[in-house]
């Protein structure tokens, strides 16, 4: 493996001399893995173990509350959820994580992987765990909104949103319980690990997760893999396969289908300001949340027998 020394941030070299207590030299293969949506990750070498440092990305510091991130961490520590954290710094962002050889991520066209992602996921919900701050769902699409600073790129924003907006009852009637949920369980959080390591299904970067109604991750997962209705209502069924009948849950990760795609377009039309665009991915985020929105006040009338 060659080592892209050029392509990590000086910082970050810094930080892992700190760390590990080595000098330069005591750091090897230096690789950019990931040049992510939030975040740009490097994989390194330091005596004798990988590792996985994450640097924040553009404009980071305005979406994610690093305090609240290392919260999160000290509250699913020892639980069999996720990867080991060598280092964090709730200041300013960086992470150092043990990296695991030969682990993959979720393939979304792979049901087998799907189903015991849900599984996963599942598990985690029922734990209920707690920590002192929520994922404020709509006021988070109110904030991506104004960091902005522009009309939407959307002609039919504001009729979208309102359509949205009008969801919120709904949502709030049917939450039955709160707990810390991911918010960003997507497929390429969920990692796949040798049979060899203790956790053999992990659910990683936590830097969005928060006290919310779990089935919000439902809706997450769904939205970033891109799913068909039809692929989508496969996802209810097999989180929700114990239970008798879950209409009224269906309807409602509708709901949150229309409002997470609003919350992740604004998100998206705040990084194209700073110079980032996530192309198809942006524009299919707001077609979730104009489309779903009617499918959802469609059903809620029926529901409802209006």
């Amino acid at each position: 493996m060659g080592d892209k020394r050029e392509e990590i941030p000086k910082k970050a070299i810094e930080i892992i001399q700190n760390v590990f207590e080595v000098n330069d030299d005591g750091i090897t293969d230096i690789v950019t893995i990931k040049l992510g949506m939030t975040n740009h990750s490097f994989l390194f070498r330091c005596k004798e173990n990988k590792y996985i440092i994450r640097v924040p990305g553009e404009g980071t510091e305005q979406l994610i509350r690093r305090s609240e991130e290392e919260a999160v961490y000290c509250v699913i520590a020892g639980k069999g959820i996720c990867d080991d954290v060598v280092y964090i710094n709730a200041g300013d962002g960086y992470k150092i994580t043990r990296f695991i050889e030969n682990a993959r991520v979720c393939n979304p066209l792979q049901q087998q992987d799907v189903r015991l992602c849900i599984k996963k996921l599942k598990e985690f919900h029922n734990m209920r765990l707690w920590v002192e701050h929520e994922f404020d769902l709509y006021g988070q699409i109110g904030y991506y909104e104004q960091l902005r600073q522009e009309e939407s790129r959307y002609s039919d924003y504001e009729m979208t949103k309102n359509n949205v907006w009008e969801l919120q009852p709904f949502i709030e009637r049917m939450i039955a319980q709160k707990s810390l949920s991911h918010i960003d369980a997507v497929p390429d959080n969920f990692l796949f690990a040798p049979p060899n390591e203790k956790i053999r299904l992990q659910l990683i970067d936590w830097e969005y997760a928060g006290m919310q109604d779990p089935h919000i991750d439902i809706a997450m997962f769904c939205i970033y893999a891109g799913y068909s209705r039809k692929q989508i209502d496969d996802v209810i069924d097999w989180y929700f396969e114990e239970k008798r009948s879950y209409r009224s849950e269906k309807i409602k990760c509708y709901c949150y289908i229309a409002a997470c795609g609003l919350l992740w377009s604004n998100w998206c039309e705040y990084k194209k300001k700073l110079g980032i665009s996530f192309g198809n991915y942006a524009r299919r985020q707001y077609q979730y949340a104009k489309e779903y929105s009617v499918i959802a006040h469609r059903l809620i009338k029926e529901l409802e027998g209006v």
